[in-house]
């Protein structure tokens, strides 16, 4: 057999194998939620981590390195998202990144939620350096192989570290095409594993370290897998660096993994609401900002979830975290009651502002919202464009009829997306656009943090020092701001 040319993989983090450091990391970053993180703190945080015995450093001085590879941990696996503003670099936790921190002291749901995590995570991976030319969901994959009657219903690091982390993007028949080869993989003897290890060993014993000794034994202690010890079929070298004069050698073992029973039904509920054949989020989509499709990767946090582990769904809160799915959805349904839905939420959204009275207007001739921001006394319109594509123009002219309409003074477009040259309909003009993602970002953050008394000063100053333009970005960096850790 030749030699495999193209050598990339998946991208597997391997900075930790005990699920413990990823909480405790975890718990105290959240101590510092809303405030900056200095460099001491961060060095206090790893005197916390080696006083737990999580954390044995090598070198006396504490380089902050360390912390932040634990933090970019955290990144990957779907407990928050890191951004920049003002050239300081935050950490925003997700929804179930803060679901995870609510039930810190019951290992059954915690597997739960850390299992809906390893759900959500795709690749394109907004945070790991996994090649684009990967595009698929990794661990629903996974998981669904270890649902496969066919394979016994487990898999062998071997065979995950062959074959199944090589794999660029799944189909039905891509997935029995993979199942075929990994039953035949089981027919050979370790002599002739051994021989196809060796044919790109480099490649390999970095695939086989990661999974074997990092990712099993990390999901192991998460409570997700269970993990039986197998027989080793050959030894690697790792690297060209030398310990005490030796190389350093690695074992490809056929070590198996199961899924755990007390995440069993929840991975099958999982797999019919978010199919593993499902196409990831596109970080690269010409049609959003790389900003907005990392918000939706991260907001990833299905009523499922919450059903399996008797929490209590708030559902305002679902529908506001689902808004950018919810619009796409409406909109195929022009002529029926959910092509109204959008609107609907939109009020309850601008309700959530105490000084905010929101009422849905709409009809011809007519703005959807109408809204009046009592602290100033001032009216504003919305108008929802929930198109199913990019929205191509605004008709500034027709706004304004609708502002003149109310009194309004202004007018807040909200949109999932829309082409440049809408920027050019509304210079000039009372108008700005607010990206769906960022406005129900927001919002959740505010009832996530229980902020009952959430004040549109903020909103109404970004709006009138940015007439004419899109305030997304000012509107996301705000809730960066008063949300996110600064690491």
């Amino acid at each position: 057999m030749t030699k495999r040319v193209e050598t990339k993989k998946w991208i597997l983090y391997r900075h930790t194998r005990n699920f413990d450091v990823i909480t405790a990391v975890a718990v105290n970053l959240k101590n510092f939620s809303r405030t900056s993180i200095s460099k001491n703190d961060k060095k206090q945080l790893l005197l916390k981590l080696r006083e737990l015995d999580y954390y044995r450093e090598r070198n006396p001085e504490l380089p902050l390195d360390a912390i932040n590879h634990k933090i970019n941990t955290l990144a990957y696996f779907m407990f928050g998202y890191k951004a920049t503003v003002d050239d300081k670099k935050r950490f925003l936790f997700s929804p179930l990144g803060n679901l995870f921190l609510k039930h810190l002291d019951d290992d059954s749901k915690r597997a739960k939620i850390f299992m809906t995590m390893l759900w959500a995570i795709q690749y394109d991976h907004p945070h790991d350096g996994t090649d684009s030319i990967y595009q698929l969901y990794p661990f629903r994959l996974v998981f669904n192989l270890l649902q496969e009657p066919r394979l016994g219903c487990k898999l062998y690091a071997f065979e995950v570290a062959y074959c199944v982390v090589f794999t660029k993007h799944i189909t039905c028949e891509k997935y029995e095409e993979l199942v075929q080869k990994l039953m035949y993989l089981r027919t050979l003897t370790n002599e002739e594993m051994s021989a196809k290890f060796s044919e790109d060993p480099h490649v390999y014993v970095n695939s086989a370290y990661e999974w074997d000794y990092y990712l099993s034994g990390l999901f192991e202690s998460a409570g997700v897998l269970v993990k039986t010890e197998g027989e080793e079929i050959c030894k690697l070298q790792h690297g060209t660096a030398l310990q005490n004069g030796k190389p350093t050698m690695r074992s490809i073992t056929r070590n198996e993994v199961k899924i755990s029973d007390n995440v069993k039904n929840l991975v099958s509920k999982l797999e019919v609401g978010y199919s593993f054949l499902a196409e990831p989020l596109k970080l690269n989509d010409p049609e959003r900002m790389k900003m907005d499709v990392v918000k939706e990767v991260y907001s990833f946090y299905p009523k499922i979830l919450l059903d399996e582990i008797n929490e209590f769904a708030d559902e305002r809160k679902l529908e506001l975290l689902n808004l950018p799915k919810l619009i796409d959805q409406f909109s195929n349904n022009t002529d029926g009651i959910e092509a109204y839905r959008f609107e609907d939420i939109l009020v309850d959204g601008f309700n959530m502002f105490y000084n905010v009275e929101a009422q849905k207007i709409g009809g011809s001739g007519n703005t959807d919202l109408e809204c009046l921001y009592l602290t100033e006394k001032k009216k504003f319109a919305v108008d929802a464009k929930s198109t199913k594509n990019k929205l191509l123009g605004i008709k500034s002219g027709r706004l304004q009829a609708h502002r003149e309409k109310i009194g309004g003074e202004y007018t807040i477009v909200v949109t999932p997306r829309y082409v440049p040259a809408v920027l050019l309909d509304i210079q000039s003009s009372p108008i700005v656009i607010l990206r769906a993602s960022t406005f129900s970002e927001y919002l959740y953050n505010c009832i996530d943090n229980d902020i009952r008394d959430v004040d549109y000063a903020e909103f109404h100053s970004i709006i009138m020092n940015n007439l004419g333009r899109d305030i997304s970005k000012q509107v996301s960096n705000l809730t960066i701001e008063k949300f996110a850790t600064e690491n």
